[in-house]
């Protein structure tokens, strides 16, 4: 069972990023070297512009970096740049965020990716190597979603996971650039749900070719 499995896993282990590669994905430690291309990432799809976005700009990219490395050394994320192995570059980033070691309960999020690459499995890829170290090695209890209720597409992506929606979190956030309050939905997949959630998104990344 995860709770006895679980206990054999340290707190420090949750916030460490290994890397991880499936499916022509590959997930690494994110650092300083991968700020070029995620910079390019940003500018040429625009990920920053909608309102209820949390990519940084592209010139505040670097910065962005450093903030989850600083997160990272205080226990409460573990940030990864995702590489597109068939072109050996950053096409976008994602993290372990929220971290409860002690409830064995982390949040997928903080996620962007290149435009070009959305569509073609790696986001699908990305989510499978973070769900199966999450319920396989670090023994969770529960993996959170978390986005704006505003982020229909995003609402979608997560739901196609095979993720249940908890509930929303009204006037959750405030954003002092748009003025407004943000309502946060929350999903979630628990370790019963992610043999089913796994066979899935394994069906997906056959129809996109990426597995045989």
């Amino acid at each position: 069972m995860a709770m006895s499995h679980s206990s054999l896993i340290p707190a420090s282990e949750f916030s460490t990023a290994p890397a991880m590669e499936f499916a022509g994905v590959r997930l690494e430690q994110l650092a300083a070297s991968h700020a070029p291309d995620l910079a390019e990432v940003v500018a040429a799809g625009r990920l920053d512009e909608d309102w209820f976005a949390t990519t940084p700009p592209a010139q505040q990219v670097e910065a962005n970096i450093a903030q989850r490395l600083d997160s990272q050394a205080a226990g409460t994320m573990a940030p990864f740049a995702i590489i597109d192995t068939s072109a050996g570059k950053a096409v976008g980033a994602t993290a372990y965020l929220n971290i409860d070691a002690a409830n064995r309960r982390v949040e997928i999020g903080s996620t962007f990716l290149a435009v070009a690459a959305q569509g073609t499995g790696i986001n699908p890829a990305a989510k499978y190597l973070l769900l199966r170290r999450a319920f396989e090695v670090l023994g969770c209890y529960s993996v959170a979603f978390c986005t704006h209720w505003h982020n229909e597409a995003s609402r979608a992506a997560i739901a196609r996971l095979g993720a249940k929606q908890d509930g929303v979190l009204r006037n959750h956030k405030y954003d002092p650039a748009t003025g407004t309050l943000r309502d946060t939905v929350v999903f979630s997949i628990l370790p019963h749900e992610w043999p089913a959630v796994r066979t899935q998104l394994e069906a997906r990344l056959r129809r996109h070719g990426r597995l045989g």
